[in-house]
């Protein structure tokens, strides 16, 4: 079982929306072009994501699921005479809360921010159908995730890179301005070839050991060292 920070890390690095499993490329391309517009796309789409999860992650395990309404009455639950299954309801309930809470991130943005807004313009409310948004709430799903803690920690992991993402390419994108790019490449052409040389760079990580792996590998490690040692003793002895 994986540690709440196993989870956090890998969803940020190994496992990123974005260069792991390519969720969310329509805004993550048309909304990088400046560092500031890419910074308040990616808050928002955190905030999305830390709150959209956990809420799916409570309507899937207590309303949704076989058995999951076990706490109204046990005769609900799996193994009760009036088991109740809504699973075939979770995408049109996912998609429900997804797009309840980013028309109140759109809200809030136009009060205290209209300049971003409408710096953002038709993709703010675009978050609603946002592959990353809805892959969370299935990635969650499909996981199985133990607890809620470990659900929210998915998500603000995810959300972080896929802010890392938007923010690393409008960096390079307002920089690109500025060099010598052929012409059949500029536009969309550099931005692909970045994000497919981001997407190797982020693969790197996927060598990098942490957490419960880590430690097993040191105790084989530590295991075999001993048995070693005392193989060493018995030739000696003998």
């Amino acid at each position: 079982m994986e540690s709440t920070l196993d989870i956090f890390v890998k969803a940020i690095f190994t496992e990123n929306m974005i260069f792991a499993y390519f969720l969310g490329m329509c805004s993550y391309l048309a909304v990088s072009k400046t560092v500031r517009t890419g910074v308040g796309l990616g808050l928002a789409v955190v905030f999305v994501l830390v709150v959209t999860v956990p809420m799916n992650y409570l309507l899937e395990n207590y309303v949704l699921k076989e058995g999951a309404l076990s706490w109204l009455n046990p005769e609900y639950g799996v193994s009760g005479s009036k088991t109740i299954d809504l699973s075939f309801l979770s995408f049109i309930m996912f998609i429900a809360v997804v797009a309840s809470i980013v028309q109140l991130v759109e809200m809030l943005v136009e009060k205290f921010a209209p300049a971003l807004y409408g710096a953002l313009g038709i993709f703010l409310p675009l978050i609603a159908v946002n592959c990353s948004i809805l892959g969370g709430a299935l990635f969650m799903q499909d996981r199985q995730y133990s607890t809620i803690l470990d659900a929210t920690s998915f998500a603000l992991g995810s959300g972080i890179g896929w802010f890392i993402a938007i923010v690393s390419l409008a960096a390079i994108r307002e920089k690109i301005r500025y060099s010598n790019v052929p012409p059949a490449l500029r536009g969309l052409g550099i931005t692909f070839i970045v994000t497919g040389l981001m997407g190797i760079a982020f693969m790197s990580f996927m060598g990098v050991e942490y957490g419960k792996k880590k430690q097993e590998k040191t105790n084989t490690i530590s295991g075999g060292a001993v048995e070693t040692s005392q193989i060493i003793n018995v030739k000696q002895e003998n």
